[in-house]
C-alpha cells in the first residue's frame, strides 16, 4: 500500500468520481490514476468503486470506510509535514542538554557562549549527571540531547555521535614520590590508591576493560563525577586522581602535576547521545556542528538515519 494509491483514490471521490478531473489535479493521467486504484483494491482485497465499464459510477460500503480512513491518514501526513517545516525553520524556543561534570565544566561555557550569542531567542537549560544518567535522561525525552565520556553502549535506541578525543590524565600533587615519575604501566595503577569519577569503573567503562583485559584489581579510595572535588581531596594526599585531561587548567592547577596515562587505555571520544527516532530541530543542528565542526546538518542525519526509501510505502 502506498499513499500515492491513497491520493489517487481519495482524489477521485472527492471530484464527484471524475477520474480525468482528478488526474488533472493530480498532474499525471487517467490511466495511471485507474491502475493505482486498481493495485490498491486488489492489494486490500476490496472493491473501493462500482464501474460501469470504465467509468466510476458509485463508491461500496467498504470503499466509503476506506476512503474516511485514508483521509484521516493523509491529513496526519500533512500534519507530519507542517511540524517538520516548523522544527526547520525555527529559530527559537528551548534546548535542554545534560552532560558529565567535566564536559559541562571545561568544554560547554564557550560553546554555550557562542551559540547564545546566534541564537539569542533560543532558550538553553543545562543538566548535569553520570554517563548513565544522561543517557536515561535522553532516552525519557527530559533533555533534547547529551554530551559526556563512557556512555553506555547497550542501549540501541540512542545514537551516539562521536564530538572529539579526551585522554586520561594521573594528577597528583607535586611533592608527591611519583611526581618525577614519566611513565606508569596498569601494574602501576593497580598499586595506587585512585581517586576518580564514579562511573570510571562501571561495567564497559574505558577503564575497566584495560583493567579486566589485564587482569588486575583496582583500589580506590574516593569517588566523585566533580573534577573539582577530586582535585581538592587529591590535595589533601588522600591518593592519586585518575581524571580527564581537560580537567587540568595548568595556571588553577599549577599545584598538581598531570602526566598523560591514555597509552594504557583504548581511544577515547566524547559522544553527543539523541533519540533515533527524535525529530531535530534546525537550531539543535547547528548547536551540535557548535560542538563539533564536522558534524553538520548532512553529517549528522547520515550517521543517524537509514537513506529514505521515496516509493511511499506505509
Amino acid at each position: 500500500m502506498k499513499l500515492q494509491q491513497l491520493r489517487y483514490a481519495v482524489e477521485v471521490f472527492r471530484r464527484n468520481l471524475n477520474v480525468s478531473e482528478a488526474a488533472d489535479a493530480l498532474f499525471t493521467s487517467q490511466p495511471g490514476v485507474s491502475k493505482q486504484i486498481r493495485l490498491l483494491e486488489d492489494e486490500l482485497g476490496a472493491q473501493i468503486f462500482i464501474r460501469s465499464g470504465k467509468r466510476i459510477v458509485a463508491v461500496t460500503k467498504a470503499g466509503q470506510a476506506i476512503l474516511e480512513t485514508a483521509e484521516l491518514i493523509l491529513r496526519h501526513v500533512q500534519n507530519i509535514k507542517k511540524i517538520s517545516a516548523k522544527f526547520s525553520d525555527t529559530q527559537s524556543g528551548m534546548l535542554t542538554i545534560a552532560a558529565t561534570h567535566s564536559v559541562l565544566r571545561f568544554r560547554l561555557p564557550e560553546t554555550v557562549a557562542a551559540f547564545a550569542k546566534a541564537f539569542p531567542d533560543v532558550q538553553i537549560t543545562l543538566k548535569q549527571g553520570s554517563p548513565d544518567e544522561i543517557a536515561e535522561m535522553v532516552l525519557t525525552g527530559e533533555v533534547d540531547l547529551a554530551i559526556g565520556q563512557d556512555v553506555p553502549e547497550t542501549t540501541a535506541e540512542l545514537s551516539r555521535l562521536s564530538c572529539g578525543a579526551w585522554n586520561y590524565i594521573l594528577l597528583m600533587p607535586r611533592t608527591h614520590p611519583l611526581a618525577q615519575k614519566n611513565v606508569f604501566t596498569l601494574n602501576d595503577l593497580a598499586d595506587l590508591p585512585l581517586l576518580t569519577y564514579s562511573f570510571a569503573f562501571d561495567d564497559g567503562a574505558v577503564a575497566t576493560r584495560a583493567f579486566n583485559r589485564a587482569r588486575l584489581a583496582w583500589h580506590t579510595v574516593f569517588l566523585s563525577n566533580d573534577s573539582e572535588v577530586l582535585k581538592q581531596y587529591i590535595r589533601l594526599g588522600l591518593g592519586v586522581g585518575l581524571l580527564d585531561s581537560a580537567t587540568y587548567q595548568q595556571d588553577a592547577d599549577s599545584d598538581l602535576v598531570a602526566i598523560n596515562v591514555q597509552y594504557l587505555f583504548e581511544p577515547c571520544e566524547y559522544k553527543i547521545l539523541l533519540r533515533n527516532d527524535t525529530l531535530i530541530c534546525s537550531y539543535t543542528y547547528d548547536f551540535i556542528q557548535h560542538v563539533e565542526p564536522n558534524l553538520n546538518r548532512e553529517r549528522v542525519n547520515k550517521l543517524m538515519y537509514s537513506p529514505a526509501v521515496e516509493d511511499f510505502s506505509i
